[in-house]
């Protein structure tokens, strides 16, 4: 990546934290609050005419449109941020199954049948004695079968 581009991204990464932390503000809610309450007082005054309505539609829409943006870079930092840490917890355990790295880039066919995999596990944990049993799993289907072969319930 050209310096550039680096320095573009870390300006709109900078930016857009910062706007997205304004913007979720209880002042920022005020401040939105209160433009739209000057604006309908000031109805009467312009006689709600076309202009008068055209200023609040065009303003929002436009604050809107950026804000997508934003937001969405703010997000998708986020998500990314969110996913390496569920990874590193995922890594650092012995018992979990690595196949779940890196699991968010698979389709959505793909992350029906994993689905699948953990309903089955849900299933067998619910044929537990114990609340606290917890497998992997191949655990759980290697645990189950055993019980069934050898004649315990």
């Amino acid at each position: 990546m050209s310096k550039n581009k680096s320095e573009l991204r870390k300006f709109f990464d900078t930016f857009s934290n910062k706007v997205t932390k304004a913007t979720g503000s209880p002042y920022a809610f005020i401040i939105a609050s209160l433009v739209i309450i000057i604006w309908a007082v000031s109805g009467p005054l312009f006689g709600f005419s076309d202009t008068w309505q055209l200023v609040i539609n065009t303003g929002t829409t436009i604050i809107t449109f950026l804000m997508v943006f934003v937001i969405q870079q703010s997000q998708n930092k986020d998500t990314m941020a969110l996913h390496l840490k569920l990874n590193e917890l995922i890594a650092a355990t012995k018992t979990a199954s690595n196949r779940l790295v890196d699991i968010e880039d698979l389709t959505e066919d793909e992350l029906v049948a994993i689905k699948q995999f953990y309903i089955e596990l849900s299933e067998l944990a619910e044929q537990e004695k114990s609340l606290f049993t917890t497998h992997s799993l191949d655990e759980a289907r290697d645990n189950h079968l055993k019980k069934h072969t050898k004649g315990i319930e």
